[in-house]
């Protein structure tokens, strides 16, 4: 079993079985991040982009912003797959943008036990690291429309806000402490 700082995982009141969507807009590093987090956590990583349907991913490579209807089932998509993971007692990660309250709500209508580790840094980074990443189909023209679209966590959702001018693994370990915390709710 990994550790996170010299701790063992049995010991950081981490529960069995977590749900933990790595949220945020594009360039953040949910991927990266929440990868390293499934790790540390013992559970799987999938990144949100993969459950996209085709038509999504076409019009978001065409700089094309998706609307809420595009959004949708996609978002609902997430939900299944966290539900299904909470079924079966596993531990999943989510990498989703879930930019907006509305969003994060439909994914806990079938996932009401979903957490969110919310990625957030300057508009300045994040386009620095969109346009460095090879092979992206989000262009980094679509950048502002994420930022005028993000709706930060309420302080009654289960989540918490995390810098990205940390490091992806400081920022993983942060998350798995903040996941075994005493009251996992909030952003306290």
């Amino acid at each position: 079993m990994s550790a996170v700082r010299g701790e063992p995982l049995e010991t950081r009141r981490t529960t069995p079985g977590e749900r933990v969507v790595v949220m945020g807009v594009s360039g953040c590093g949910k991927t990266t991040v929440g990868g390293l987090l499934a790790v540390e956590l013992d559970g799987s990583f999938v990144d949100g982009d993969a459950l996209h349907p085709a038509t999504n991913i076409e019009k978001m490579s065409a700089g094309i912003p998706l609307d809420d209807d595009d959004r949708k089932p996609w978002l609902r998509e997430i939900g299944v797959s966290l539900g299904e993971a909470a079924a079966a007692g596993r531990t999943l990660v989510i990498g989703c943008s879930a930019l907006k309250r509305s969003y994060r709500d439909l994914i806990r209508n079938v996932a009401p036990d979903a957490r969110f580790v919310h990625l957030h840094g300057t508009a300045e980074l994040l386009r620095e690291r969109m346009q460095v990443r090879p092979g992206h189909f989000m262009p980094a023209s679509l950048l502002n429309s994420q930022l005028v679209t993000l709706e930060e966590l309420g302080v009654d959702e289960a989540g918490r806000v995390f810098d990205i001018a940390s490091s992806p693994q400081q920022l993983a370990t942060d998350a798995v402490t903040w996941l075994g915390s005493e009251a996992p709710t909030g952003q306290a």
